[in-house]
């Protein structure tokens, strides 16, 4: 079993908090790794709603399905008995012990509010997205972290598996099982059997809505247009759908973890959520499965570009999941036109501007958006990185460095 990143802040959550909840798609391993919790004596009991009888019994009787269970529990595929997060607020009002439940969850409580408010204050959330490159060879990331240092380090990059390029690696994805297999076409096949379990199952699970006949070719269209500034305009007339539905559509993509969207940063907070924000597929295996190409097909088309961004941004995105800095992820864009893939925001307000090129050289041109940046942020300003195809880190000026993209997953000084 491969070891996930983010195990010892969940392991920390559960020493301190009443409810500990690990969200995230289907088949990203969420299962996987609270049996290993248990078998590692962190948490007991493991009970799952994709049992028929369980399930039927939380439905029934909530409140005494939830005192039958004992202490330190994991309740897996919680969403599909909402009813039991009241019971277990009121259980957990009576006794505040640290790690008594670990849920897990294949739809995004935070957008479920009736279900999220139920548990304010009692319950840590932490989001388990496809496998990281680390994860696969091994080892913990900390290009996060390091990129906030007062000295940009260099590392060495993860020994195993260097012939793998970075459009292999997209195309493979995260999630476990589909990578596991051994050809393009049979990862193609379990894609194509994954969107069409999900979208009959846990879209049935959150919503009753007509047109799910319409999902899977939204879907497809969505796979064309990330990672991009969003439009529902644009997209309402291309696909013939309402906005009103497309927005219905897209909330359900983003609450079972299919989409993930990046706001822009602004120097004004109050002016953020105003702003266009970038859509973004949770794994690059799926997107590829839905553009319908290749490794060999990618390499010479104007997909690679998107595909290898969207790749970067989610490997960024699950690296912030366990860093010590857990920085914000936005975009940046003006009316002029300067923008930057990423920036990513601590919590003392220090920027650091990431670029994503598929090239193997840059040069000065391709710095232009992160010096509009520095320009916009001013002291907050950290540094600005171009990640690229190339071997070499190079400094471009002060404080501006074009990067390999194979120093995400370097090895961890731990």
């Amino acid at each position: 079993m491969l070891i996930r990143n983010i195990t010892p802040q969940i392991i920390e959550a559960l020493s301190d908090t009443p409810v500990v909840m690990l969200n995230g798609a289907r088949q990203t391993g969420k299962s996987t790794l609270a049996k290993s919790l248990i078998s590692e004596k962190h948490i007991g009991r493991y009970v799952t709603l994709d049992d028929a009888t369980a399930l039927a019994a939380a439905r029934h009787d909530p409140a005494g399905f939830i005192s039958g269970l004992g202490e330190s529990i994991v309740i897996d595929e919680i969403q599909r008995a909402p009813e039991l997060f009241v019971a277990i607020k009121a259980d957990v009002d009576r006794n505040r012990k640290p790690g008594r439940f670990l849920l897990t969850g294949s739809a995004n409580v935070l957008l479920l509010p009736r279900l999220s408010e139920s548990l304010a204050g009692r319950m840590e959330l932490f989001t388990l997205w496809p496998l990281s490159q680390g994860e696969f060879a091994g080892t913990r990331e900390r290009f996060i972290d390091n990129i906030f240092s007062e000295v940009l380090p260099s590392g060495e990059s993860i020994s195993t598996d260097t012939k793998t390029t970075v459009i292999e690696r997209a195309i493979r994805g995260g999630y476990p099982e589909a990578a596991a297999r051994g050809s393009e076409s049979r990862r193609r096949a379990w894609f194509g059997s994954y969107i069409t379990t999900i979208l009959q199952r846990d879209v049935r699970d959150i919503a009753n809505i007509d047109g799910l006949t319409a999902m899977p070719r939204l879907l497809s269209m969505l796979a064309t247009r990330s990672p991009s500034l969003f439009n529902y305009s644009e997209l309402s007339r291309t696909t013939g759908l309402p906005q009103s539905t497309l927005k219905r559509y897209m909330a359900l993509f983003e609450t079972i973890f299919l989409i993930d969207h990046l706001p822009a940063w602004y120097s004004n907070l109050g002016k953020r959520l105003v702003k266009t924000s970038k859509l973004v597929m949770n794994d690059t295996g799926l997107l590829t499965t839905l553009l319908a190409v290749d490794a060999a097909r990618l390499e010479n088309t104007p997909l690679c570009g998107a595909v290898i961004e969207n790749f970067v941004i989610m490997e960024l995105k699950k690296q912030i999941s366990w860093s010590d800095t857990r920085p914000a992820m936005l975009h940046y864009r003006t009316q002029t036109g300067q923008e930057v893939d990423i920036v990513l925001e601590d919590t003392a307000g220090r920027l650091v501007g990431i670029e994503i090129k598929s090239a193997k050289s840059v040069g000065r041109q391709d710095f232009r958006g992160l010096q509009s940046l520095a320009e916009a942020a001013g002291n907050n300003f950290l540094r600005g990185i171009v990640l690229y195809s190339g071997s070499e880190m190079v400094s471009f000026g002060s404080n501006l460095f074009a990067i390999p993209i194979d120093s995400l997953w370097v090895k961890s000084d731990e």
